[in-house]
């Protein structure tokens, strides 16, 4: 399933390691500059190298990664987490930042109450 390669694009290395679901979305991504090699700006058909740290931004997530494989196909989670390592400064931040997201209120609400609930509450109002 996990295909070496000594010459990889980086949006499909970024692709094959789950970061993005689509090329298009991972050569956005490089584009819009979320992706940054030793803090410059790169291009989608940069190679990717083993060794290389990678810093890039996923939805409001920021993550520092170096790069352990190349792989050219996109194969299931577990294989994907081989093709890097993440930082600790990385892992320590991300953790930080899931902490204060649970803390926040605004993010435990579900939405609309269901029809249940709204049958709930009127009788709670009604007693």
């Amino acid at each position: 399933m996990r295909a070496e390669a000594d010459r990889i694009r980086l949006d499909k290395w970024l692709w094959a390691a789950r970061f993005f679901k689509t090329r298009s979305l991972a050569s956005q991504a490089i584009d819009l500059g979320r992706v940054r090699i030793d803090g410059e700006r790169i291009k989608p058909a940069r190679e990717a190298r083993v060794g290389e740290l990678i810093d890039l931004q996923v939805g409001d997530h920021r993550l520092q990664v170096v790069i352990q494989a190349l792989s050219t196909q996109r194969g299931p989670a577990s294989v994907a987490r081989e093709l890097y390592l993440e930082t600790a400064d990385s892992i320590e931040r991300r953790k930080r930042h899931e902490e204060q997201r649970a803390a926040e209120p605004a993010h435990s609400t579900r939405g609309r109450p269901t029809k249940r609930d709204r049958r709930a509450l009127g009788k709670i109002l009604r007693d």
